[in-house]
């Protein structure tokens, strides 16, 4: 379980984030919606912990995180340029986050192809990742994100760059993964039918406080 006590922060003397409150089930999604400005991106990578909250505590199965460096929560984050590595093939760029776990290299190439079949995208294993189209390259960007079993997923408008056919059919396929990995799961988005369409529970974002939508 993911959740966020009394998280505050302010930005050019104002409150961006004020007193924020929210808990994430093992296996759940929850969306943020909000007016671009309100503060869903800064919140997200406060639990990344990319910033640092001013008030407040990150807290992971009990524990508090909130001064665990990013590299040690064990969570992914995906944003919408996907942020993969053009100099790396595609079964690579999946491998990449097991080879910094210490995984060794075969290994890690063995269960990228594996996670890659699972996804579709055996046959594209020693491509490049920018001769895939935008859909094969966001499903490339979750198997690598999953790959490493991640505690929890944190996803920044990871589908605004695709057309609304392809987003669609990402929207249900990202669902059912997050569901079988049975992680937590924080969606940003500025689309109400995404966040609908993906998350089990929705907060809008507004004046630095969560306000519940369903």
């Amino acid at each position: 379980m993911l959740e966020l006590r009394d998280i505050a922060l302010r930005w050019d003397h104002r409150p961006l984030l004020d007193g924020v409150n929210l808990r994430v089930d093992a296996g759940q999604t929850v969306a943020l919606l909000g007016a671009s400005g309100s503060g869903k991106s800064t919140l997200l990578k406060i639990v990344a912990g990319i910033e640092t909250p001013e008030r407040g505590s990150v807290h992971f199965d009990g524990e508090d995180i909130t001064r665990t460096p990013p590299h040690r929560r064990g969570f992914a984050l995906m944003f919408q340029d996907f942020a993969l590595f053009p100099h790396l093939d595609v079964q690579d760029n999946v491998a990449f986050g097991l080879v910094e776990q210490g995984v060794r290299r075969t290994e890690a190439r063995e269960r990228a192809r594996a996670m890659l079949t699972r996804f579709g995208l055996g046959a594209h294993a020693h491509s490049r990742v920018w001769t895939l189209s935008g859909g094969e390259q966001q499903r490339v960007a979750l198997a690598r994100a999953l790959i490493t079993r991640p505690r929890a997923l944190l996803l920044d408008e990871p589908f605004s760059a695709l057309d609304a056919a392809l987003r669609e059919q990402l929207r249900t396929e990202f669902r059912e993964r997050i569901a079988e990995a049975g992680m937590a799961a924080i969606l940003v988005t500025h689309d109400e039918a995404e966040a609908r369409a993906m998350a089990q529970h929705g907060w809008a974002l507004d004046a630095g406080r969560l306000r519940a939508l369903w």
